[in-house]
């Protein structure tokens, strides 16, 4: 069962205007209760989205933990790594051979983010993203494993979108170097990897993006891209895929990416429903906004 597993479900990112009255109640900072602190009443950890965007300030990332610990010994976080290692700039073409270059002050700022969490014993892993214009080539080949060289110190995990990465010689030399292989589920547009469960580290992943098919690469708005609800048979086949990931890793992170109006809440709920075969907790405003997905697997609380 969940409880007894090595399993650890929760939403990536916490802080969305859109879950307040949702996930959160409206007076939740009137309370003085920080969100973290909410959620990890709930779920087991949290992916940080703001360390792909910018740097967590070290006084932040402390916080975080204390916050969420305090509620939640167990409670694990696990980060991006910031975009200036793996996405160009929009509408800024690749070069050849492909590198991205990093000011030293941006990489000790990332660096110096990502160690406040690992210091307090809670950061999981740093997720390493490539978007799916990032293809297998020799170019990008050289630029991907000399990019997990300079951050081998944390536990790294790989999340590469395009299907010419899944390549029995990838996965070969991920596990040489302990980097786990981020398993993910997408719109199969394209060229786009197909749903996977591969282990090549200690650390096991899942990320559930959502299958919005119209609004994924044609929206202005990210958010659009992110608003689908998983129905529970499209759950069922990642539960037989996460299972069979946490039978072979020591730690298996389970997250759900559809954050619309608090839709990754209401998935990463039946997802430790379904994996525990029993009841679980779950906010009392997000089971009165979703009653039909969650009333019968939740035990309500405020």
């Amino acid at each position: 069962m969940y409880i007894n597993t090595n399993i650890l479900i929760g939403t990536a990112g916490f802080s969305y205007q859109d879950w307040e009255g949702v996930v959160y109640p409206r007076d939740l900072k009137r309370q003085k209760i920080h969100p973290l602190e909410f959620l990890a009443r709930f779920f087991d950890c949290c992916e940080i989205n703001t360390s792909f965007y910018g740097h967590i300030r070290p006084n932040v990332g402390k916080s975080w933990c204390e916050k969420a610990v305090a509620v939640n010994p167990q409670f694990q976080f696990t980060a991006k790594l910031f975009q200036g290692f793996t996405h160009m700039p929009r509408g800024t073409p690749p070069p050849s051979p492909f590198h991205l270059t990093v000011s030293a002050e941006d990489e000790k700022l990332a660096r110096e983010g990502l160690d406040s969490i690992a210091r307090e014993g809670k950061l999981g892993a740093v997720l390493i993203q490539f978007p799916i214009s990032f293809k297998n080539a020799d170019d990008t080949r050289d630029y991907l494993f000399q990019l997990l060289e300079k951050f081998k110190t944390y536990p790294l995990v790989l999340e590469i979108r395009h299907e010419s990465w899944n390549d029995p010689d990838i996965l070969e030399r991920l596990a040489e170097q302990g980097v786990g292989f981020c398993n993910i589920d997408q719109p199969r547009l394209g060229k786009s990897i197909r749903a996977t469960r591969y282990v090549t580290s200690k650390v096991g992943y899942v990320r559930l993006h959502g299958r919005n098919y119209q609004e994924w690469f044609q929206s202005d708005n990210r958010n659009d891209r992110y608003n689908y609800l998983y129905k529970p048979r499209e759950l069922e086949g990642w539960q037989e895929k996460i299972t069979h990931i946490s039978r072979n890793s020591e730690k298996t992170f389970a997250i759900t990416n559809n954050h619309y109006k608090g839709q990754a809440a209401v998935n990463a709920v039946e997802l430790k429903s379904m994996l525990s075969g029993k009841r679980v907790r779950a906010p009392r405003i997000l089971v009165e906004h979703y009653p039909e997905q969650l009333k019968g697997i939740s035990e309500v609380e405020e």
